[in-house]
């Protein structure tokens, strides 16, 4: 059986991100949830991994950081859905 230790959530857009740390008799270890549209998804990582993770979401945050603002992407077009130009009507001839 589990014991929680210490339990946050994040919520993030449409999404909930439930941390948990807990322990049992084979050691402590943090569980990360994302639960979306009544679906979960789970990860374990074992607490001797905490500073790791720590250091690669602080790398993560930095680089966020240096990227800029989020550019939308471009919306998907479907070629034979556009209108030909002219010249692009001669060159199919």
């Amino acid at each position: 059986m589990d014991i929680e230790i210490h339990k946050e959530e994040i919520p993030v857009e449409r999404k909930t991100f439930a941390f948990s740390l807990r322990q049992n008799p084979r050691g402590r270890f943090l569980k990360i949830t994302e639960e979306v549209g009544g679906h979960r998804d789970t990860i374990i990582m074992p607490s001797t991994g905490l500073q790791h993770l720590r250091s690669v979401i602080d790398n993560l945050i930095e680089a966020d950081k240096k990227a800029g603002p989020v550019v939308p992407p471009l919306p998907v077009v479907d070629p034979a859905a556009m209108p030909q130009t002219a010249e692009a009507s001669r060159a199919a001839e």
